[in-house]
């Protein structure tokens, strides 16, 4: 059975390109529009990794972290932004499950390699 990836962008692109490669590579992805939408599926489905952009409209990441806290929900994060990890971080935007940190644009195979790792697979 494969596993199970939540991909969240507010970018309908992104969202179709991350789902692509990840279904070529033998994964099953669900896609998310924006956290409220994410937290929805959670109640119904329980996903081996999210795959997370940290900038989207709606709920901020914080939030989204927040609530994930509060619902005692552990799945390994991986953030996805065009905002480089050295000032995501330095504006402590990201925190919580986070297992890695992958810039927009992304290369394919490492993105791929990225998410084999954070699934130990």
């Amino acid at each position: 059975m494969p596993q199970l990836i939540l991909s969240v962008d507010d970018e309908s692109d992104i969202r179709e390109s991350v789902n692509d490669v990840l279904t070529d590579a033998g994964f099953k992805v669900i896609t998310a529009k924006d956290g409220t939408s994410m937290l929805k599926k959670l109640e119904k489905i329980e996903p081996d990794l999210i795959i997370l952009d940290i900038l989207m409209p709606g709920m901020t990441t914080k939030e989204i972290l927040a609530e994930l806290k509060q619902r005692k929900i552990k799945i390994p994060i991986i953030f996805l932004s065009v905002v480089r990890l050295a000032e995501a971080t330095k504006k402590h935007i990201i925190k919580g499950n986070m297992v890695d940190y992958i810039e927009k644009p992304f290369d394919n195979e490492d993105f791929i390699k990225k998410v084999k790792k954070a699934l130990k697979k």
